[in-house]
């Protein structure tokens, strides 16, 4: 059986469970704060990031969310989420690239630093000015999201990939810390709306990290 090390609000650990809940890839969770610097789960992952997947029969030990991504997309058929001719796929990893890179460092990375790291481990307030800047450019970003959803049915193009995964999990988690003003991104919520909607995602949005806690919104398939 897979072991999926990871944490509720890593929108990498996200983007692997819910591409393993895609291909319907069963797995268990073990709940792993990475600022914990635990000795053993350093010994997995010398770096102390999340997520990390292991196999303990196979001996297969998976780092890094694009490599855990990439490795069940050659090894499972069912669902393919990296397809199509080769301009196609090479247009779904740099989406995915430019979520897991500018989305998380423009605003999903600030926002986890501001209103969660430093109230669970920090015990100081966030900085306004720093939230401010994060939301401003979640919403230049969230532009950019809009323009591509106008002209496709999906991120990368006209069916579900990796990119739409990718999205899907860093707007969750910016969403979770309220760090998203959907006014005026009626294609990103329409498709973030029926994202919420598919079976692989439900069990994330039940989640709740402790003494953090989402807006009213962040549950509902029909916000």
């Amino acid at each position: 059986m897979w072991l999926l090390y990871q944490f509720p609000l890593c929108p990498f650990s996200r983007k692997v469970r819910l591409l393993l809940g895609e291909k319907g890839i069963g797995y268990d969770l073990v709940r792993e704060s990475p600022w914990a610097m635990r000795d053993e789960f350093l010994d997995l992952n010398p770096a102390g990031l999340t997520p990390v997947m292991t196999d303990q029969e196979r001996g297969i030990t998976l780092l890094d969310s694009q490599a855990i991504c990439e490795y069940f997309e050659e090894t499972v058929e069912k669902v393919p989420l990296i397809s199509g001719t080769a301009a196609g796929r090479a247009e779904v990893r740099r989406l995915t690239a430019f979520f897991d890179q500018s989305f998380y460092g423009d605003v999903v990375g600030p926002l986890l630093h501001e209103r969660m790291k430093k109230r669970l481990i920090e015990r100081a307030p966030p900085d306004a000015r720093v939230l401010r800047e994060a939301m401003k450019r979640a919403n230049v970003h969230m532009d950019y999201m809009d323009y591509l959803l106008d002209h496709r049915s999906w991120m990368a193009g006209g069916t579900l990939s990796l990119a739409d995964i990718a999205a899907a999990a860093h707007l969750s988690v910016a969403d979770y810390l309220g760090g998203i003003d959907w006014a005026g991104h009626e294609p990103v919520r329409r498709w973030y709306a029926g994202f919420k909607s598919r079976p692989s995602f439900r069990p994330l949005l039940s989640e709740r990290m402790e003494v953090i806690t989402p807006p009213p919104h962040y549950e509902k398939p029909d916000f």
